[in-house]
C-alpha cells in the first residue's frame, strides 16, 4: 500500500513523466496505430490478487496506454478542436483531487461553491458580458462550470421548456403539460452542434433547422420565416440556440437580427460560444459578441483554448431562479441551515448530477498565474514585443521585405502583393521563409514562457 513517504516520491516522479511527456510530445505519433480491441491482450483478464510495483504500473503506461493515445496536445494534431492545458491548470487538478469535495451544495465545501461564483464572475467581466449575468453580491443571475456545452445547452433548454410550460398554463389553465409539450418547438442553425439537436431529443421537443446564408450565420428573416409557418401550424416557439464559431468553418450567427425576434416572440435565446467564446478575452474580438444582451444564457468553454484542461464549461443565466425553479429538490438529507439566508448558491440546482469537483481552482490558477494579459497574449499567440522581433529577423535576413502596421494597440505585420512578376511560388517561398524565422524566435523561448 501506497503511503504519504512514497507518495512524496512517486509524486514527484510523476510530475516529471508529465513535463517530459508534454517537452517530448511531438516525438510521438499523433494518431495511434493500433486496432480495436488491441488492449485486451495486453493485460490480465482479472485484477491482481497481491498488490504490484508503481514501476511496473508505470512501464504498463507506457507499454499499454501511450501506444493507444491520441496526442491531443501534439503540434501535429489538427483535428476536431484545441484543448486547453498549462501547467497551472494541471496543479490545479491535483489539488483538486487531493481535496476531494462533493461540491453539490454550498455546506458540503463553501470554498467550492463561493470560489466557482467569483470565478465566473471574474471570466465574464473578462469577456465583458452584460452585468446582468454577474451574481456580485446581490445580482439575479450567474454562472455555473458545466462538464461541456453539450450540458449546459441542455440545462437551459429544459429550463426554457419549465418556464413556458408554467406561463402558459397560468394563462390557459385548460391546457394540460402533455397538451403544451405536444405543441413546443426548439430551434437552431443548419450548422450548430449535434448537441443541441441531441439536447431535444432528451427534452422530448420539436427541433427545427433554419437555413444559414452564404456564409454560414443565422440570420433573422430566415428564423421569422420559420416562426410563422410554425405558430399557423398551431406550434408553440420557445427556444433558440444561435452559436458563436460553428464546428464546421467557426460562423458567427447575427444577434443583431436574430435578439430582437426572440424577445418579442418570447423566445429564450441561449449563445453557444462553444468554440470560439475564449477570444473574446481580447477587445479586437467582441464584435463578434453584439447583440448579446438579448441572451438568456451563454457559454463558452475555457477548456478549448484558456488554458484550462478539461472539463471547464462554463455558463452564464440572467435569472437564476429560471435554472434553480426547474430543477429544485429539497430532500431532508442535502438541507442546511443557511439555504433560506439569501447568500447561499446550491449548485446542484445548476446541473444534471448532484456531485460536482472542485473545478473553481483551475480557472483561478490559470488566471492568477498568467493575467488577463497573458491569456490574451496566449489567445492571439504572441505579444505586440514578439511580432517586433519577428519583424526585424526578416527584413535583417534580407531574403523578403515587408512592413508594419498599428491597428489601434495591435502591431500588425503586412504582406501585400506588389510585383507585376510576382506568382505563385514566390508567396509560397516567402510564407516558407516566414514561418522557419517564427519557428526559431518561438523557440528561443518565448514559447515556453507561455506554455508555463
Amino acid at each position: 500500500m501506497m503511503d504519504s513517504a512514497e507518495f512524496r516520491k512517486r509524486g514527484k516522479e510523476m510530475v516529471d513523466y508529465i513535463a517530459d511527456y508534454l517537452e517530448e510530445i511531438e516525438k510521438r505519433q499523433v494518431y495511434p496505430g493500433v486496432n480495436p480491441g488491441y488492449l485486451r491482450p495486453m493485460i490480465p483478464a482479472s485484477a491482481p490478487e497481491d498488490p504490484e510495483t508503481f514501476e511496473d504500473v508505470m512501464k504498463d503506461v507506457e507499454r499499454v496506454i501511450m501506444p493507444g493515445v491520441t496526442h491531443w496536445h501534439s503540434p501535429y494534431f489538427f483535428a476536431y478542436f484545441p484543448t486547453a492545458n498549462s501547467y497551472p491548470a494541471l496543479l490545479a487538478d491535483m489539488l483538486c483531487g487531493a481535496i476531494g469535495c462533493i461540491g453539490f451544495s454550498w455546506t458540503s465545501s463553501p470554498a467550492c461553491t463561493e470560489l466557482e461564483t467569483v470565478m465566473l464572475d471574474w471570466l465574464a467581466k473578462m469577456i465583458h458580458l452584460p452585468k446582468e449575468f454577474l451574481a456580485g453580491d446581490d445580482g439575479d443571475g450567474g454562472g455555473v462550470i458545466q462538464g461541456t456545452a453539450s450540458e449546459a445547452c441542455l440545462m437551459v433548454m429544459l429550463a426554457a421548456r419549465t418556464k413556458v410550460i408554467q406561463q402558459l398554463q397560468i394563462k390557459h389553465p385548460e391546457l394540460s403539460k402533455g397538451e403544451i409539450m405536444d405543441k413546443l418547438v426548439a430551434y437552431s442553425s443548419d450548422q450548430a452542434h449535434s448537441s443541441v439537436e441531441r439536447a431535444g431529443l432528451i427534452a422530448a421537443v420539436k427541433m427545427r433547422t433554419i437555413p444559414s446564408d452564404e456564409k454560414f450565420a443565422a440570420r433573422g428573416p430566415a428564423l421569422r420565416t420559420a416562426l410563422e409557418e410554425d405558430k399557423a401550424a398551431g406550434l408553440i416557439p420557445f427556444f433558440f440556440c444561435a452559436t458563436l464559431g460553428t464546428t464546421p468553418s467557426c460562423a458567427f450567427d447575427n444577434l443583431l437580427e436574430l435578439g430582437p425576434i426572440c424577445k418579442e416572440e418570447n423566445i429564450w435565446l441561449h449563445i453557444d460560444a462553444a468554440y470560439a467564446g475564449c477570444a473574446f478575452v481580447c477587445p479586437e474580438f467582441r464584435h463578434f459578441m453584439k447583440g448579446v444582451e438579448f441572451a438568456n444564457s451563454f457559454n463558452f468553454n475555457p477548456h478549448k483554448w484558456l488554458l484550462v484542461n478539461f472539463d471547464c464549461s462554463t455558463l452564464w443565466v440572467k435569472e437564476r431562479t429560471d435554472l434553480t425553479e426547474a430543477f429544485k429538490l429539497n430532500p431532508v438529507y442535502l438541507q442546511h441551515n443557511h439555504q433560506d439566508s439569501g447568500l447561499i448558491t446550491d449548485y446542484r440546482h445548476w446541473q444534471i448530477p448532484l456531485g460536482r469537483r472542485f473545478r473553481s481552482l483551475k480557472l483561478w490558477f490559470v488566471f492568477r498565474l498568467y493575467g488577463v494579459k497573458g491569456l490574451q497574449e496566449f489567445i492571439r499567440k504572441g505579444s505586440n514585443e514578439l511580432n517586433e522581433a519577428l519583424l526585424e529577423n526578416i527584413n535583417q535576413t534580407k531574403k523578403i521585405h515587408i512592413v508594419p502596421c498599428k491597428l489601434r494597440d495591435k502591431f500588425v505585420l503586412r504582406f501585400v502583393i506588389c510585383a507585376r512578376t510576382t506568382e505563385s511560388h514566390h508567396v509560397q517561398f516567402a510564407w516558407k521563409h516566414i514561418k522557419e524565422l517564427a519557428v526559431e524566435l518561438l523557440n528561443g523561448g518565448y514559447q515556453t514562457q507561455i506554455r508555463n
